[in-house]
């Protein structure tokens, strides 16, 4: 792997201890995977927040850390909402430990919305080809995939070296041949809304670490191919897909539809949706925002909610800067006693483990929860996770499309 001089005064320890750790885990990454140099980037957004995942060991090594940043760069969602952490009963232990990790990141010119949705905020303008270090699974997908930007899959300590150096190791995909549809799976239904997450779930399952190329007879918008990516990148290891005649990279470049093809059958989406059927126990706690909220997303829960009272915890998950930027779909929600949870989800908050049954509209909070919040996890639409929220009937409808 080739570096240049000043690479190589870092490797040796002359810009100091944290540029020296930090540049010797992108250049080992490098030579495990056949990268050539370090390429520069635009951005990074870090994993490894929560202190439920990365706990004290994680704690002291970010707080030993020097320096500063070099290009833009935010957190993951944290272990708790950093204003208001005692809403959803977090100990007070847990909410000192989190916020030193927070200010630990924050001394490094880190910003500290926590947030998977960093594409979403005011300064992280992701454009068509852009080399960036993103660690979060579905913000990841959404970035290669919707954006047509390129990024691997970093892990937190990778990510965070990347945004010290500016720099990031070039492999995997950031590179062209990497970026190449290997299995072909074609829908030949048309799909609602929330069938995208349920796809993305049936789908990562089969694609694996692949890139697949979709075949729809329905054209999704932003936030169905967010849902999609984000489901293929927890149940999978998706990183990267493309949707014939809709996304970026899949219109500028002239690929051949790969030899291995698939399809996936309308009964296999229904079966997701049965989940919440043939639960063991009823939703205890219903949630959505897995990823994070966007601000159309946050309107229809408010229309959705307006004038009605909700009879179970609910838990609608969004950024800080949407939040305050819509305070509108905020007050509404909040009016039928759901409550908008910032900086955090319900996946790596301790907040969730006190439950055993959750409802979730997301393909990615249902491969989730059962491992991280020791929960039985089912899927319905927002619709259904409304009506269950406010009724409790969306069991009897099978959670429906």
């Amino acid at each position: 792997m080739y570096l240049t001089k000043e690479e190589e005064q870092i490797l040796n320890g002359e810009a100091g201890e944290t540029l020296r750790q930090a540049i010797g885990i992108l250049v080992t990454l490098g030579d495990i995977y056949g990268a050539d140099r370090l390429i520069p980037i635009k951005s990074a957004q870090i994993a490894g927040v929560s202190y439920k995942t990365i706990g004290d060991a994680g704690l002291e090594w970010i707080s030993d850390l020097q320096g500063r940043v070099k290009v833009p760069a935010i957190l993951n969602p944290a272990g708790m909402d950093l204003e208001d952490w005692e809403r959803l009963r977090i100990s007070p232990d847990f909410a000192e430990k989190q916020k030193l990790i927070v200010q630990a990141y924050e001394k490094l010119g880190i910003r500290c919305e926590c947030t998977c949705t960093p594409y979403a905020l005011e300064g992280f303008d992701v454009g068509y080809g852009d080399h960036l270090a993103w660690s979060e699974s579905s913000a990841v997908s959404y970035a290669n995939s919707v954006l047509g930007a390129r990024t691997n899959r970093e892990g937190g300590p990778s990510a965070l070296s990347a945004a010290l150096l500016g720099k990031t190791a070039n492999y995997g995909f950031h590179l062209d041949e990497n970026r190449v549809p290997e299995i072909s799976i074609d829908v030949e239904y048309p799909l609602e809304r929330s069938d995208y997450g349920a796809l993305g779930y049936v789908a990562g399952k089969l694609a694996g670490k692949r890139v697949p190329v979709f075949h729809l007879r329905s054209t999704p918008d932003a936030d169905e191919l967010k849902a999609l990516g984000a489901a293929m990148a927890a149940s999978g290891a998706v990183a990267l897909y493309h949707v014939e005649g809709i996304t970026p990279e899949i219109r500028k470049r002239n690929f051949e539809d790969p030899a291995e093809k698939v399809a996936i059958e309308k009964k296999e989406l229904d079966e997701i949706y049965e989940s919440l059927r043939t639960a063991r126990k009823e939703p205890e706690l219903i949630t959505i925002g897995c990823p994070h909220c966007t601000a159309a997303e946050l309107e229809t829960a408010a229309k959705l909610l307006k004038g009605k009272t909700v009879s179970k915890e609910f838990w609608i998950f969004t950024s800080r800067e949407l939040a305050k930027r819509y305070p509108a779909y905020i007050r509404t929600i909040e009016e039928s006693g759901a409550k908008v949870v910032c900086d955090t989800c319900m996946v790596v908050s301790p907040a969730t483990n006190r439950f055993s049954c959750v409802m979730v509209n997301s393909g990615k909070a249902l491969a989730y929860v059962p491992g991280m919040c020791g929960a039985e996890a089912v899927y319905g639409s927002m619709e259904a996770c409304v009506e269950e929220a406010v009724g409790g009937t969306a069991k009897k409808e099978g959670g429906s499309h």
